[in-house]
């Protein structure tokens, strides 16, 4: 199909739709890709369009909303899309994101990241486009902005909401650090798939009687490493929230090794780890839009210090390693079963609020309950593994204790 036909079929479904609707709802998905997300879009749109909602899907996160040529005549269909539940349908059962990702941030744009269109008017090294973004949505006749993200993506929307704009915000990440939810879209999924890589890893560990690393996602939160470990996955690990000493970590690696059958121990690592008197392991120093640098690295580096320092506790011999990133890998494919119910809730629950004329708000899982909190907990606190509460600072593991009425995913949002 030519851009000219797929333009004026754009065109046509606008016209057609304004004639009827309630009110226009755009939805967006910034940040890692994750399981879920799809399921969040399906639930959203359907509901909406029974509502009597138009549903506009805005391609690339924000990216897209920067992107827009306001002009009838020009060709659009990059950055936007109409959302039937034909559309939505085919997509709600997968993993990722049919309307694809960026970590664009509007209110921070480099000055090489500024649309071609706009770089008369924007010349500074960063630059603030959020005037163009609200006047893109009003061109698109956008009344209602639903932002899926981590809290970068989310940061942006209540930059937005400050500005006088209708948001609701859905939290996704599979770190499971969005402040003020107990669970983020993602978080299941990502780690069913890590218990499940692990185990499928022990097998080579065991057969050459190694220490098994594998490094996993988590920037300041260790929450996708702690829980693999809690259910078993792991005989340690560390986390951002902690400083770990390498001689203590490799003793105790030593230790499980020798008590082990099959002669082998596994330590799942958060990329933001970092030991004693060391700083975050970085790909390289470039950044993203929210000033973010690459992590990457401290998988291999601590896999080589453990088996540098094995022989200290291993009776003159050394260890051999096995390490793996396994990040991506748990990201992939379809979404688990929680990673199907909790995006549906949570795109009711925006409905619910849309339809109430409530905004400036995010909808959460809080204690087993789906409610929504103020928007502005995103910027105005972190959500960060409790270490005194769960993370044993001797052993390097998980607490087990005190699991009475905490939370299906046991730690909680709190501080």
């Amino acid at each position: 199909m030519s851009k000219k036909i797929s333009q004026k079929i754009q065109q046509s479904e606008v016209a057609v739709m304004s004639n009827k609707k309630k009110g226009v709802i755009g939805i967006l998905t910034g940040g890692g890709d994750v399981p879920g997300l799809n399921p969040a879009i399906r639930a959203v749109t359907f509901r909406a369009l029974r509502e009597g909602y138009q549903v506009i899907g805005i391609r690339r996160g924000w990216g897209g909303l920067v992107d827009i040529i306001r002009d009838k005549g020009a060709d659009n269909s990059a950055n936007y899309q109409i959302l039937t539940e034909d559309v939505v349908n085919r997509a709600g059962r997968t993993g990722g994101t049919f309307l694809h990702s960026s970590r664009t941030n509007p209110g921070k744009m480099k000055k090489s990241s500024v649309p071609e269109h706009l770089k008369d008017q924007y010349k500074d090294e960063i630059n603030d486009l959020t005037p163009e973004v609200l006047k893109n949505l009003a061109f698109l006749g956008i009344d209602y902005m639903i932002p899926i993200g981590g809290d970068d993506t989310l940061s942006y929307g209540v930059r937005l909401y400050q500005e006088g704009f209708k948001v609701v915000a859905i939290p996704k990440t599979m770190d499971n650090d969005v402040p003020g939810t107990d669970y983020c879209i993602g978080f299941s999924t990502c780690v069913t798939r890590t218990i499940a890589l692990t185990n499928s890893l022990r097998t080579i560990a065991g057969s050459h009687e190694r220490f098994l690393v594998l490094e996993v996602f988590g920037r300041y939160a260790g929450f996708t490493a702690m829980l693999p470990t809690m259910a078993g996955a792991a005989h340690r690990c560390v986390i951002p929230e902690y400083k770990f000493n390498i001689d203590h970590l490799t003793e105790l690696l030593v230790q499980d090794r020798a008590k082990n059958p099959s002669r082998y121990s596994v330590l799942l690592i958060s990329e933001g780890a970092m030991y004693e008197g060391g700083e975050m392991v970085f790909q390289d120093r470039s950044t993203d839009a929210y000033g973010h640098a690459k992590l990457g690295g401290i998988g291999d580096l601590v896999s080589e210090k453990i088996k540098e320092l094995s022989p200290k506790y291993n009776n003159g011999r050394k260890v051999e390693t096995i390490t793996q990133k396994i990040g991506y890998m748990v990201r992939g494919g379809d979404p688990d079963a929680i990673d199907s119910i909790v995006p549906m809730a949570f795109g009711n629950l925006a409905l619910d609020l849309v339809l109430n004329n409530i905004h400036g708000r995010l909808v959460v899982l809080k204690n087993g309950r789906y409610d929504n909190v103020p928007l502005d907990i995103i910027t105005s606190t972190k959500k960060l593994v409790n270490v005194p509460q769960f993370y044993d600072t001797d052993r390097y593991r998980p607490k087990y204790e005190k699991f009475e009425m905490k939370p299906l995913f046991i730690m909680t949002s709190e501080m």
